[in-house]
């Protein structure tokens, strides 16, 4: 028998109320938002979920068309994933031996790989196949290209600055690994091109000193060619380095939102907010629609260009080689490093053959490369005694030797680049390919240096010329005559928003040089260090051209320093005036005695544009 007592509502206390409130208004919410929020609700009641959904709902981004870059690698990524599925269902990873009998007349009755003619039945009897194929090539192309120029975004912007030093090298490794993956991807088919590229990467292998013959031996499980190594690239392409690839970028993405989205600089946009929008309702409806155009505009490509036809190039054949055969322009700049290096880098040493002319370009580059992008965060931090966040991006003109080291390092990649197709050029040109070869060579030393020196100096001068445009105004093409006979060009002021972006900057000075021993004579700590972050420091900022100063800014307009420049800005301000028409056109504009009488008593002073010291603080 069982009893039930009746509590009275006065009772009750008020975190009880306040629990039958919240249990009604989720109840509520529930029937108001019907059969959805009835499955929502009860997924928040086991999971807790709505916090971080309504949190990552109100997650705000900024609006800027570079940011466009990484989200095209993301969709890239995806359609990755969607294409490459589909294709699983078909192909074949089996290098045994099979006798072609397709609907492709020209290959019939001929010998191949498994791998192969599922390939060709792919491309050209499965129904929608050879589209589905070329989008999924195209995109890896373009996942490649995105990932890239993202990069160049984020590094030439100072985005890797702290907090972000670690979704930098995270960024990295994408970056690395989608060149392998690539790669594997585009050796599957077991064509007559893919299939020189495997026999060039497993000559790679051979060339690592001692261990380079075990290293192949593995990976072929056995001699080469072998009936391993297709099984493996596939597992390897579809199973692998995408589960990484996924798990990193999704790391990516968590520290984006972990750490806010960076911002260009602007107008109420400060190191401590950030100016966008939401990502409900705006944000999401707009990454939507540039999914579907990215997919649409990748499709497009497809559909009108041809890539890859492995049945033109007919099976992989050890014994044959593809003529100007190339690998995908993603590894074009390692295999142009393969051609540049001379051949006396190979000698034999305690009996064993050191084959550096190809380890050196086909093993060592990529790793160093990325090693290098990788510790340059650090290295600029510990250069510039920088350790504040930064949420704020930089304008590359505003960090020319920055973005002259960052130059430098394209201008590398270039030259490496176009080396790699020295002999379509000397065939096309009827050149030496020797002579090509060695000038690739000198332009390896000589092209970075340069590209660097050019790019400062360029960057210097820009900054130079938004000086001048915050000091003097625009210009206009508009030229002022005074009754005196004298002729000024009319500058227009900029407003508060354009001069924002032109002053909103850091110049730091380089750091003064700071003796090696101290005053009693005893050896500073870690003398040598600083010495050398005293002389990078001179290399960052000892050519520097500093922003303009509120003080700065009102003596221009004031004319503290120039007599004649304050009676010029004076003159264009009334010719600015209705009885001058009031608007901008070409030709000479005379201004009578009267309007001088005005401007040398005072009354037409070039005060025209107010200024607000607090705003560019």
């Amino acid at each position: 028998m069982s009893t039930e007592s009746t509590v009275r509502p006065d009772q009750l206390g008020p975190d009880s109320l306040r629990a039958d409130d919240a249990k009604d208004e989720r109840a509520a919410a529930a029937e108001g938002g019907g059969a959805v929020g009835k499955v929502a609700n009860w997924f928040d009641e086991r999971t807790g979920a709505a916090g971080g959904v309504k949190f990552l709902m109100k997650k705000v981004f900024p609006d800027h068309w570079s940011f466009m870059l990484g989200e095209i690698a993301m969709y890239s990524l995806i359609i990755l994933l969607l294409t490459g599925t589909f294709l699983t269902f078909w192909f074949v990873p089996s290098a045994g031996h099979v006798v072609y009998n397709g609907d492709y007349i020209p290959l019939r009755g001929i010998q191949m790989s498994e791998a192969y003619k599922s390939t060709v039945d792919i491309s050209l009897s499965v129904r929608g196949g050879l589209l589905i194929r070329q989008i999924h090539h195209w995109a890896a192309l373009l996942f490649i290209v995105a990932i890239m120029l993202h990069m160049f975004r984020v590094f030439f912007t100072g985005a890797f600055r702290k907090p972000r030093e670690i979704n930098w090298i995270i960024g990295l490794i994408l970056f690395m690994l989608a060149l392998v993956e690539g790669f594997a991807g585009y050796s599957l088919p077991d064509d007559l091109l893919s299939g020189t590229g495997i026999r060039a990467a497993q000559g790679f292998m051979l060339s690592i000193p001692i261990v380079g013959s075990y290293i192949a031996y593995f990976v072929f499980g056995g001699g080469f060619p072998g009936e391993a190594i297709i099984p493996r690239l596939f597992t390897v392409h579809v199973l692998l380095l995408p589960a990484i690839l996924v798990g990193l970028f999704t790391a990516h993405i968590i520290l984006v939102m972990v750490h806010k989205h960076t911002q260009y600089p602007g107008p109420g946009r400060t190191n401590k907010n950030v100016v966008g929008f939401r990502l409900m309702p705006v944000y999401t409806a707009k990454a939507g629609g540039f999914f579907f155009i990215v997919f649409g505009f990748t499709a497009l490509i497809a559909a009108l260009v041809t890539i890859n036809p492995i049945w033109m190039y007919g099976p992989y054949e050890p014994t044959q080689v593809t003529a100007g055969s190339q690998p995908d322009w993603y590894m074009g700049f390692a295999d142009g490093a393969l051609r540049l290096l001379p051949g006396f880098l190979e000698f034999t040493l305690l009996g064993h053959t050191w084959s550096f002319n190809v380890m050196i370009g086909a093993i060592l580059l990529i790793p160093a490369m990325w090693t290098v992008a990788g510790v340059y965060p650090f290295l600029e931090s510990w250069v510039t005694g920088d350790k504040r966040e930064h949420h704020i991006l930089d304008r590359p003109r505003n960090a020319p030797t920055r973005t002259g080291l960052g130059m430098a390092m394209l201008t590398f990649y270039g030259v490496l680049f176009f080396a790699a197709g020295n002999d379509i050029m000397a065939i096309k040109l009827h050149l030496s390919i020797n002579d090509i070869t060695n000038v690739f060579r000198a332009m390896v030393f000589i092209g970075p240096p340069i590209a660097y020196w050019v790019t400062k100096r360029l960057c210097l001068s820009l900054q130079r010329k938004d000086r001048e445009t915050v000091l003097h105004g625009r210009e206009t093409g508009r030229v002022v005559r005074t009754a005196e006979g004298r002729f000024f060009e009319a500058h227009e002021p900029l407003n508060e928003y354009d001069r924002w972006r032109l002053v909103s900057y850091e110049s730091p000075e380089p750091q003064e040089y700071l003796a090696p021993v101290d005053a009693n004579g005893v050896r500073r700590k870690g003398a040598g260090a600083a010495k050398l972050r005293t002389r990078l420091s001179n290399l960052y900022f000892k050519d520097r051209v500093p922003a303009v100063t509120p003080a700065e800014l009102e003596a221009a307009h004031h004319g503290h320093h120039d007599p004649d420049h304050a009676l010029e800005e004076a003159v264009i301000a009334q010719s600015h005036s209705p009885q001058f028409g009031g608007h901008l056109h070409g030709g000479a504009e005379e201004v009578d005695d009267e309007s001088v009488a005005m401007v040398s008593s005072g009354s037409g002073s070039g005060d025209n544009v107010p200024y607000d010291a607090e705003t560019d603080k």
